[in-house]
């Protein structure tokens, strides 16, 4: 049965409705055909090398990919780097010490600049690279629409407010997804990127030490490497978010949910005799379904676009603007 769940998986899901662009266009699945035909490519490769050196890279670059398109849309916002004119987001509260990778994104910008220069957005290259790095970890694959253009500015305190945090509660998660015209259901799959990836101690050290909903097995495995003190040197100490295949994209991070081995407080809050509870549970049993839901998400979070009086451009280099 597992090894069923798995080709499901990794089956393609083809997903091709348009969505409003930023400036007033359209993305498409052929944007680049002509203008960058070696572009997907050229990203492919680049993400099978990053995942084959360290297979949390795929959950680093799907984290990124969610965390842009979280602020004002999937704009490449989040690579910008600090100026004496320019606040980034990499140092925002959800990003300084959980958003990594972007040295991969850099590495992919220069190959596809080198093969067809000043052409493709950073905003597009991370778009792909997320699905790939989904896809090399056993996890959907699906059509990306393209043709974003890359912000000239970025919003620090956007990036603090928008992003929902390890302790959200479930009303908190449908509602900041909601705002974002994104459903609870689609909420409860996207949750399931943390099927992969790992988390700093001080992200889910409070519940391990003070929620009464969680495994007590559980916490205390936690617990062993996370001390309940701050700042007695295991702040920065790492732990798998699904503790059953934190390598693998599956649907055990819904299982381990009905176990109470959620990592996070809002990882749990989907099943806690709440509204997401049966579809916890519907996951849990059909890996299939969730990989579609999460590949059908993925699009729909990928059609955020920035507003249309946003300066924009395709830039050259993703860590500043032209």
């Amino acid at each position: 049965m597992a090894n069923a769940v798995t080709c499901l998986l990794m089956a393609a899901v083809v997903l091709a409705p348009l969505f409003a662009g930023a400036a007033g266009g359209k993305l498409s699945t052929r944007f680049y055909d002509r203008k960058c035909p070696n572009l997907q490519s050229i990203v492919r490769l680049a993400m099978v090398e990053a995942v084959a050196a360290e297979p949390r890279m795929g959950a680093s670059i799907l984290r990124m990919f969610f965390h842009d398109c979280f602020v004002n849309g999937c704009d490449a916002s989040i690579l910008l780097d600090d100026t004496a004119d320019l606040t980034g987001e990499k140092n925002a509260g959800p990003n300084a010490n959980s958003v990594r990778g972007y040295e991969v994104i850099d590495a992919i910008k220069a190959q596809v600049e080198a093969s067809c220069s000043a052409t493709v957005s950073c905003a597009d290259i991370v778009a792909l690279a997320a699905r790939d790095g989904v896809n090399l970890l056993g996890g959907p694959t699906w059509t990306v629409q393209l043709g974003r253009r890359d912000a000239r500015n970025a919003s620090q305190s956007a990036a603090n407010s928008n992003l929902p945090s390890p302790g959200s509660s479930l009303a908190t998660l449908i509602t900041v997804f909601g705002n974002k015209g994104l459903s609870a259901r689609d909420m409860t799959a996207l949750s399931g990127a943390h099927t992969i990836g790992q988390a700093r101690c001080t992200t889910f050290r409070d519940r391990i030490y003070n929620d009464a909903n969680i495994n007590g097995s559980f916490a205390a495995l936690r617990q062993q490497t996370c001390p309940q003190a701050s700042g007695t040197g295991g702040d920065g100490t790492l732990a798998p978010i699904d503790v059953t295949s934190p390598d693998v994209f599956d649907n055990y991070y819904y299982q381990n949910l009905m176990s109470k081995q959620g990592l996070f407080h809002s990882d749990q809050e989907l099943f806690n005799g709440g509204s997401q509870d049966a579809l916890v549970r519907r996951y849990s049993g059909n890996g299939a379904m969730f990989a579609a839901d999460f590949a059908k998400a993925m699009v729909r979070m990928g059609g955020l676009m920035p507003s249309a009086d946003t300066p924009t451009e395709v830039r050259l280099d993703c860590k500043k603007v032209n």
